[in-house]
This record gives structure tokens, sequence and C-alpha cells, in this order.
């Protein structure tokens, strides 16, 4: 095959995503099937089926049990704030953006003392396998699914304090600044790192897309200088969220 020539399934997926694109084939409408795009293009069954598997993995289009393949209505996308500034408190961007009622945002959390798995206690500084306690969040925007969230904090700090559960007791949902503050912890600076990679099928479940599709994955810790007291894995569907940074200049 010379330099820079596509192979040919993804050729004729390129044709078939040019057509999804100008309202060809529109949203609920039927994909060729695999014998039309073969006599269409003059392409094998083996060719046919690799491109209809580019435009599923892309998200374009979605197989239905007995049925066939069709073209996915695409969702306009809505951005979830990562914001640097605080007009209310300490409560996280999500929450705070949340507020507003317009925007109708829910959410619900549930905590377990767990076991550090090597990577979190790697991102805490800790010892694999020690006490840490794991928060688990579902974000809702009008009532649809927006974000899930894991966070971990490690026991040696919480363990037998007030703000040992972050969604009970008298600090409840404040945030990690201000809880950590109640127990003389002064969090100053945190660290966020934003990547893509395909869904999984628990994670689909509850964002109510498909295994596969792709997410973007916020990986955030709180520190107190350089001392990590909380991280947390955030994932947002891409196909129907941006994260929008709205940072101060300092």
């Amino acid at each position: 095959m010379p330099f820079g020539e596509q192979p040919a399934y993804l050729r004729v997926a390129e044709d078939l995503r040019q057509q999804i694109a100008d309202g060809t084939l529109p949203p609920h409408t039927r994909l060729p099937s695999q014998a039309s795009i073969r006599a269409k293009y003059g392409v094998s069954d083996t060719v046919a089926l690799e491109a209809r598997k580019v435009l599923m993995a892309e998200g374009l289009v979605e197989g239905r049990s007995g049925s066939g393949t069709y073209v996915r209505e695409q969702p306009v996308r809505r951005a979830i704030s990562r914001s640097g500034y605080r007009t209310l408190g300490d409560c996280s961007p999500f929450r705070q953006e949340q507020a507003d009622e317009r925007v109708r945002g829910t959410w619900e959390g549930d905590s377990e003392q767990a076991e550090a798995s090597p990577a979190i206690a790697e991102r805490l500084r800790i010892e694999p396998r020690e006490a840490v306690m794991c928060t688990r969040y579902v974000f809702r925007v009008g009532g649809e699914p927006a974000m899930i969230s894991t966070s971990w904090e490690p026991l040696r700090l919480t363990g037998r304090t007030p703000v040992m559960l972050p969604e009970q007791g008298p600090l409840a949902g404040r945030g990690v600044v201000e809880r950590m503050a109640a127990i003389d912890i002064v969090v100053d600076n945190v660290a966020e790192e934003v990547g893509a990679r395909p869904a999984l099928a628990a994670e689909a479940r509850v964002l109510g897309g498909l295994a596969g599709h792709s997410v973007l994955v916020i990986s955030r810790t709180y520190r107190a200088g350089s001392l990590p007291v909380e991280t947390a894995d955030v994932v947002v569907p891409a196909d129907r969220f941006s994260v929008a940074y709205h940072l101060p200049v300092r």
C-alpha cells in the first residue's frame, strides 16, 4: 500500500461518516446493509464489516438486536464547570454550578471503608492496603447522569474525627478544604490530570452510554503542602459533556 493511502475499510467508513454528518443518513436511519456496502463500494464482506465497526466505535451508529445498525442521534454537548473561583463557600465546582435552580443539578453519594489499591496508595503516599474512606458519587443534570466520582481519603488523617464521612456529620458536603480545616489540616493546592479512555461496562450502566464509548477521566488530588489528603477519579461521558475550566490569574 503506498504511503498515506487509507485501507479500504477506512475509506468506506469515511464516506459513510460524511453522509451522517451532512444529513444524507439522518439519525435513526438504518445504515446500508453489508451487502449494499459491498456492492456500492466494490469491497469484500470483511471490509464492509470493518467499516461498520469503525462507525460503531466512534459512537455514530448503534446495533439493534434483530433489526440492524442505525445512525445514532448525537446529543448536544454541555459543559461541566471546573472553576478556580468560589462563590458559595467551599463547595465543589459541580455543587457550585448546580446551585443555580435553572440547571436542576442533583447528586448522591455513599461511603465505605476500604483498602487502598497500589495505584491509589501511590497517589496518597500511603502503604498499599492501608485503610481509606472510599466515597462514590453520581451527579445528574436535569435528571440525566452527568458524571460519576470516586474519592479516597486516608483514614490515618480522618479516622475517628467528625469529618471521617464526607457526606455525614457537622460538615457534610462542605468539600475537602473546609472539612480538613476542621481537623487542623490546611489544604493549599490541588492537581488535576485529564485523560480519555473507553468507558467500563459498570460506568456505562450508570452514565447511560455504551461500554467502549469515550469518557473523560479527571484524576484529582488535594494536598496540604506536599501531603495528599484526598484523591479522586471523576468520569464524564465525552459525547454529552465537555469539561470547562475557569481559573483566576494571580
